[in-house]
């Protein structure tokens, strides 16, 4: 399995879903080598781990984590959600690279050397022995596509997004876009988070239905126990954005329509959960609008940190313009909190006790958060019924679908 990121790390979604598929194919008896990059110290980010015990060859790391997880962490600057600016912002930064960490040019480049390393583990009897090549999103194509050729092992790409989600439904980078349409091509078999994305994969990329299969997300169930008496909750309402502070997830809309509920609920607190390149735009159009004082950004959380900002909601708002699927609903309602979710959002095809708005209409969006707040009977109810629906959302069923589109591709293969 290829991807780039997974916990501990991880900043998004796709971090979450790697690790819960993992977690339920081992659950199923499935055994799972997990290739990792990872951000060298020279080009240490934020939120990055530091990496203390490392292999002579190839720098790499080995970990058996967990039973039928091994854990491959090779030295690569592909960051969850890094952009070609900052990863030239991070070339600039580290200099000159030192002895054998010969980085690409560019975030392509960068792709191009991550397909060569992963060559080269296969040649060096590293990644061991497999049956199949699971690969999540644009970044590990390349790799995947090499590894396919010289190992003769079916290939399945998995698409959480796509380059038309991150860039508004506009087509964005042309090479990104490629690289996404020749991972699909040159795969046995695609899965795609919901059929929204498979609509897109379909109509955009020229993909044959045949061989797209939609196998939708769940959700991590942890023992998080907290019965917290938050102080903001003694005075204020508590509305909570969670998610990267991009286009994609619709910061913009959520700010137009904390506008409209503050002016009816005055005593209401916005809690903006995330980092992301509109973070800055997102704090100048809070001050434009008078909200300053209403707003709190709390940046990147992880863990437990996660579940309090859950718990301390009054309701949970996912405004975004184009979601594949969207994990963050279904850990809202884990943490007993009322959503209301982007029609445009791969989630809404499942789950049901929640409110769905068009993400552009603000008006709908603001009185829908108004009246979770305002009619208590309206959020106790939305709290139960989510409670007792999250129940379905585990990882071993989507887990169990995927094995299924293994068998298929090996039958194929063969």
């Amino acid at each position: 399995m290829l991807g780039w990121e997974f916990p501990p790390f991880n900043t998004g979604g796709l971090g979450t879903a790697c690790y819960g598929i993992t977690k339920g194919l081992t659950n199923n008896g499935v055994k799972v080598t997990f290739v990792l990059p990872r951000i060298p110290k020279r080009f240490k980010e934020k939120n990055s781990l530091e990496i203390k015990k490392e292999s002579e060859r190839l720098n790499i790391i080995i970990a058996e984590e967990e039973t039928n997880i091994k854990k491959i962490i090779v030295p690569a600057l592909l960051i969850p959600y890094i952009t070609r600016t900052r990863y030239a912002e991070l070339i600039k930064e580290g200099k000159q690279p030192s002895k054998g960490e010969l980085y690409g040019e560019d975030l392509f480049q960068e792709v191009i050397r991550y397909k060569e390393l992963i060559k080269e583990l296969y040649k060096k009897g590293i990644l061991g022995e497999f049956d199949i090549i699971h690969a999540h999103d644009w970044m590990t194509y390349l790799a995947a596509i090499e590894l396919k050729r010289i190992s003769k092992k079916p290939l399945v790409v998995h698409v959480h997004a796509t380059e038309f989600d991150r860039n508004g439904m506009n087509s964005g980078n042309q090479r990104v876009h490629e690289i996404e349409k020749e991972g699909m091509e040159k795969a046995d078999r695609v899965i795609t988070v919901s059929n929204y994305t498979k609509g897109i994969v379909i109509s955009k990329y020229g993909i044959s239905p045949n061989k797209v299969i939609t196998v939708h997300n769940a959700v991590e169930f942890n023992n998080c126990q907290l019965n917290e008496n938050f102080e903001i909750k003694k005075h204020d309402k508590v509305v909570l954005f969670l998610g990267r502070i991009t286009l994609q997830k619709g910061p913009d809309y959520f700010v137009k329509a904390a506008k409209l509920v503050s002016e009816k609920i005055p005593n209401t607190k916005f809690v903006v959960v995330g980092k992301g390149d509109m973070e800055a735009q997102m704090i100048n159009e809070v001050v434009r609008l008078g909200l300053a004082s209403k707003f709190l950004f709390a940046g990147f959380l992880r863990g437990k940190d996660i579940d309090r900002a859950y718990k301390m909601a009054d309701v949970y708002v996912m405004p975004s313009v184009s979601e594949p699927f969207g994990i963050t609903p279904l850990e809202a309602m884990r943490n007993g909190t009322p959503s209301i979710i982007s029609k445009q959002s791969g989630v809404s095809e499942v789950v049901n006790n929640c409110l769905k708005v068009d993400f552009w209409d603000v008006n709908e969006m603001a009185n829908k958060i108004i009246a979770v707040l305002k009619y208590e009977p309206l959020k106790k109810e939305l709290r139960r019924q989510g409670s007792l629906e999250i129940k379905k959302f585990n990882w071993n069923e989507p887990a169990r679908k995927i094995i299924e589109v293994y068998k298929e591709a090996m039958k194929e293969e063969k």
